[in-house]
């Protein structure tokens, strides 16, 4: 009787250990299954990770394809900014040998100054003049000393730039009377095209203003 039990007891121990270890294969299949999940997420990533490698890749050949291009713009810029420099100082040397083949007729006409010697571009004192010429009015000798400038109107000359412009011209007045102190000096500015209160502020300082058209 005694084995009896102990034989029931353990066919009890038997099947719960039979459940236990059906148990336990769920769980290890679904473990494997989780494995098999991760696996794959871990081979997703890695090709996300290899993706991102290639773009990292192309946005580098990409930058430096752009710093050559910036690069390549930079000299560009810099050589259009010559040609229209240069452009810019022909388009002056141009206004500034029309006017010393016209100034002479017009000052005497309309200033009563005779120029008793060809009017030249030189360096006074250390100045770059652009006219400079020895002259007389009324029995008077005097100095020409004059500027040119390609426009000066209210689109392109702002009032900074017009008190630039003025200053420039006083400044190699002075170096001029520094080495001619006995002469009168007359101030000349040279242009194509004016504004009319910058020929107010320039009448007021005893500066003759001739613009192309005029001759």
């Amino acid at each position: 009787q005694k084995l009896t039990v102990a034989q029931q007891d353990t066919a009890k121990d038997v099947q719960k250990l039979t459940v236990a270890q059906q148990d336990t294969a769920k769980d290890v299949q679904n473990l494997s299954q989780e494995m098999q999940k991760f696996t794959v997420a871990q081979q997703d990533t890695a090709k996300d990770v290899q993706n991102l490698s290639q773009e990292m890749q192309k946005l580098t050949v990409a930058q430096q394809d752009t710093a050559k291009d910036v690069q390549k713009l930079t000299v560009d810029l810099r050589n259009v900014r010559s040609e229209v420099g240069g452009i810019s100082r022909s388009m002056s040397y141009a206004l500034e040998n029309e006017a010393y083949r016209s100034l002479p007729a017009f000052l005497l006409n309309q200033f009563g100054i005779e120029i008793t010697d060809r009017l030249i571009r030189t360096d006074v004192g250390g100045e770059e003049i652009n006219f400079f010429g020895h002259a007389v009015r009324d029995g008077e000798p005097m100095l020409i000393v004059g500027e040119s400038k390609q426009r000066l109107d209210e689109r392109r000359s702002s009032y900074q730039e017009e008190e630039r412009i003025l200053s420039v011209l006083a400044r190699k007045a002075e170096s001029v009377r520094a080495i001619y102190p006995d002469t009168n000096i007359v101030l000349l500015l040279i242009t194509h095209y004016a504004r009319p209160s910058f020929l107010k502020t320039a009448e007021a300082q005893g500066i003759i203003v001739v613009q192309s058209f005029e001759w």
